[in-house]
């Protein structure tokens, strides 16, 4: 059957002779998956954390060669879900989540399910634009011949290019790995590195009032959240008032600022220069200037590495291979926040790689996501292992959870499962 692996390379996985990886994942292959540019190898290397159990791990890289994918059916539509509250920061307000569900059956009857997030300002794709790609990609899929999984990914990657469809891109890689994943009845975790099952994630404020943001940390404390992401950016003597308000609600949390490109530099070393009068530490400092600012991103990292200990990521400045490679050279930043929606998954994979080799500390995200995309960033982010801050909350900011099934969920702590693929669906015709 040609959308099933081979049986010599399912019967070798199964016993473990040759693996696909070494006992300890240390084992590194390398595929090409993108045309000859700067950046062309695609590789993954396996963390060497502890699994929590020992896996069969199939190792998504020799997926890439030896499973052919035979799609059936590809669609898409709108995924509207309200939120608990407004969700503010720096640069948008959102009212409710607006984004794209993509449904893949491969000829077997194996399903996988994806999600593109939409967030004004900070992904490229407003939801009329996603859908019209999605539709495009899910064309090319029911008429695409069957072909290996690495060859598909890279026909998508042709059609939803670079950054302007990174978020579409990341959607329908998510439907068709989560299918394959499906059919060879391997959860995402395990295909991933099966370093460890679990993830425990901080929590967001949003750009609220310091009464409002008070009542969320005293909530999110009771809940069991060490560490709160707030959301800053947008007024100087208003970040700090909130800050002291959480301080006084949440003493022993844990604080990441993120002001989502919204301070000058001058302003970002103020901000910690501040709290370092409160007594206050960050443990990370994300995107404090404009995404552009190169000069001001590395001024601010110098001072907050130097002088407070604070590390400062990057995520609206690091879109591609070439930014993180300037990252590192320059040293304009300690950490690269990694979102699937920036840079879609393969995209995502090869990002790791390279800020690895460079001695960058790495966070996973995500746009305003429901459990699908979520599931399928917490599935990668246990998988490798190799994450230093989880900031994978957003499903909790929904009044609504159109998601049945997939990871279990304990106040910070999700668990993911032995279910085949992230194991999160939907009910189809309900959200048509």
């Amino acid at each position: 059957m040609q959308d099933t692996i081979t049986m010599k390379s399912l019967t070798h996985s199964l016993l473990g002779f040759p693996p696909l990886f070494t006992k300890n994942n240390q084992r590194t292959q390398s595929i090409s998956t993108t045309p000859a540019k700067k950046f062309s190898v695609f590789r993954v290397e396996m963390s060497t954390v502890t699994p929590t159990a020992t896996p069969t791990s199939f190792g998504f890289v020799n997926l890439m060669d030896t499973f052919t994918v035979d799609v059936q059916r590809a669609e898409n539509r709108p995924l509207n879900v309200p939120l608990i509250a407004p969700f503010t920061i720096a640069s948008s307000r959102l009212e409710q989540v607006e984004n794209v569900a993509i449904r893949v059956e491969l000829r077997n009857g194996s399903v996988g399910w994806g999600e593109t997030p939409i967030l004004p300002f900070v992904t490229a794709e407003d939801q009329p634009t996603a859908m019209a790609k999605a539709a495009e990609a899910c064309d090319f899929l029911r008429q695409a011949p069957a072909m290996t999984l690495g060859s598909l990914l890279k026909e998508i990657g042709a059609i939803l290019p670079g950054h302007e469809f990174a978020s579409v891109r990341a959607g329908v890689e998510m439907a068709v790995i989560d299918a394959v994943a499906n059919n060879i009845r391997v959860p995402l975790w395990r295909l991933f590195g099966g370093a460890s099952n679990t993830v425990t994630t901080d929590i967001t404020i949003p750009i609220v009032s310091p009464t409002e943001a008070a009542k969320l940390a005293s909530k999110y404390r009771k809940e069991g959240f060490k560490t709160l992401k707030l959301k800053v950016g947008k007024n100087l003597n208003s970040d700090i008032e909130v800050l002291q308000a959480i301080r006084v609600a949440h003493p022993e949390c844990q604080f990441i600022l993120d002001a989502n490109e919204g301070y000058n530099p001058n302003e970002a070393v103020e901000v910690l220069e501040k709290l370092h009068e409160m007594g206050v530490t960050p443990v990370l400092f994300e995107q404090p200037v404009h995404r552009d600012d190169w000069e001001g991103l590395g001024y601010v990292s110098f001072i907050a590495r130097d002088k407070y200990g604070v590390s400062v990521a990057a995520d609206e400045s690091c879109r591609s291979l070439d930014d993180v490679s300037r990252i590192a050279e320059g040293n304009l930043a300690d950490v690269i926040n990694i979102k699937l929606a920036k840079v879609g998954v393969v995209g995502a994979l090869n990002i790791i790689d390279v800020a690895k080799v460079a001695g960058l500390n790495l966070m996973i995200g995500g746009m305003v996501e429901t459990r699908l995309a979520m599931g399928f960033a917490g599935h990668l982010a246990a998988g490798l292992g190799c994450f230093k801050f989880i900031d994978l909350d957003t499903p909790l900011l929904l009044s609504e959870d159109p998601v049945l099934e997939g990871y279990e969920v304990s106040g910070a702590t999700y668990k993911f499962t032995n279910v085949r693929g992230h194991g999160g669906f939907l009910h189809w015709d309900n959200i048509a």
